[in-house]
């Protein structure tokens, strides 16, 4: 077994080790992680559509009650996670755990809120989240163990982050690709094995969750390079959480507008049928598939850039930023166009008994991998603005793909192009998102280069 480093080691790691090595070390792991969630996110997807149109279209009705979760839990991870690597770059190793601990327990607290409320509440929060009346039965069923595995889930999200923010992704990934493997197992098992239909689904989520979390709290507290959680660094109070919103805003941004965006896409759909729901829930999960390879590269960036931002290593922030996008911008091309020559099959094996289901998903599936490569410049500048504690301008390109152009696109082109305006809404918020993030970041490189200049 390989040698743990000692913290001395991983700073000078950080600051030192070539950036091309350094970041595909990182981010590997966190790959596999980000795919290994969205295989097991499309698998839900994939063994609920087969029960039908209806069940189908009601996983993507509780995905917006999951992007909430998701939303606050990367929130407080990044927010917290961006923070500890900053602090690790200066060598402030107490504050680095206070950060912890605090992104830790108002996870679970919040987690707790949520689980308790969406249970009394759970017929108003389906129609809420867009459903119809065919539909909401399955998304109550679904909801249910969803709702239950909510504080786990959040805590997750927070201590994936934290690794991550030490330079531990491998770590971080075990937690992870254990609880992913365990539901796409249980998923096939419980929905058909043992007949539970939609609820089996939810249930292996639920339990692969709160797998995860006890492996992540048990690498978080057993490994001596590793910033332990204790309740006695727990600290809410407002400088705190200030520099945590700070810094984890743009996350908030991204997340909770993305669980926005889904409920306006589902009452966008609506209109069309539960086929036009379920094939827009099927294209989001894969184009999050998609997106997953990038976003794991990209959180092998963060700890670089943090770490080194930190230290005053200007040069090397700018260097990774570069070495990143070129090569975010050559994955997600290729990506793009494979899963562009087999977008039908790709729709099909999923609804393979709903023609209009394959119609409706393959032109909108198409559509949006056409943006893909400007989607990894928008990522990447998103990712360096919020390392770095640019958290205005973070938030701004955050904001931009699904919240400034999005949701106004689903509110006005479906009443002009009718389906067709609720397939083009996306592509076209990636267009103008590009534009806003690339006068962001000129700026923003600007400064890295007169910081660099300076040193």
């Amino acid at each position: 077994m390989a040698r743990l480093m000692t913290k001395e080691e991983k700073f000078k790691q950080m600051i030192e080790t070539p950036v091309n090595r350094l970041i595909p070390s990182l981010a590997v792991p966190t790959i596999i992680s980000m795919l290994v969630t969205s295989v097991y996110n499309m698998a839900d997807t994939f063994f609920v559509s087969q029960i039908g149109t209806s069940a189908s279209g009601a996983v993507g009705v509780i995905f917006s009650a999951m992007a909430m979760i998701q939303a606050v839990g990367f929130t407080l991870g990044m927010g917290s996670g961006n923070n500890i690597s900053r602090a690790l770059g200066n060598q402030e190793e107490e504050r680095a755990s206070v950060f912890a601990a605090t992104a830790f327990f108002t996870a679970g607290i919040i987690g707790v809120v949520f689980l308790i409320t969406g249970m009394l509440f759970s017929r108003q929060m389906v129609y809420l989240l867009g459903a119809t009346k065919t539909i909401a039965p399955y998304a109550q069923d679904y909801a249910r163990y969803i709702l239950i595995a909510a504080p786990f889930m959040m805590c997750s999200f927070v201590m994936n982050n934290i690794l991550r923010a030490q330079g531990s992704a491998m770590l971080a990934m075990v937690g992870i690709t254990t609880g992913g493997v365990l539901n796409m197992v249980l998923d096939p098992i419980l929905i058909f094995g043992f007949g539970m239909g939609i609820s089996g689904a939810a249930i292996a989520t639920m339990a692969s969750q709160m797998v995860s979390f006890a492996i992540l709290l048990y690498q978080c507290n057993s490994h001596g390079d590793c910033i332990k959680i204790q309740i006695t660094r727990f600290r809410p109070n407002l400088k705190i959480y200030g520099e945590i919103l700070h810094a984890g805003l743009p996350s908030f941004c991204r997340q909770g507008l993305a669980s926005l965006a889904a409920v306006v896409l589902n009452f966008a759909a609506g209109p069309y049928g539960d086929a036009a729901i379920s094939a827009m829930s099927i294209v989001t999960r894969f184009m999050m598939f998609i997106n997953s390879s990038l976003i794991g590269f990209g959180q092998g960036f963060q700890p670089v850039c943090g770490f080194n931002f930190g230290a005053r290593r200007y040069d090397r922030v700018l260097e990774a930023y570069w070495f990143c996008v070129k090569v975010a911008v050559v994955m997600l091309t290729v990506f793009g166009t494979v899963a562009f020559i087999f977008s039908r099959p790709i729709i099909t094996a999923f609804r393979r008994e709903d023609l209009q289901v394959i119609e409706i998903g393959t032109l909108a599936l198409r559509l949006q991998l056409l943006t893909m490569p400007i989607q990894a410049w928008v990522i990447m500048v998103n990712m360096l603005t919020q390392s770095i504690g640019y958290g205005f301008r973070a938030s701004l390109v955050a904001m931009g793909r699904q919240g400034l152009f999005l949701i106004p696109s689903l509110l006005v082109f479906p009443r002009i192009f009718g389906v067709l305006g609720v397939q083009i809404a996306q592509p076209l918020a990636d267009v103008f998102t590009f534009l806003l993030a690339t006068t962001i970041v000129l700026g923003v490189l600007k400064e890295l280069k007169g910081l660099a200049a300076d040193r």
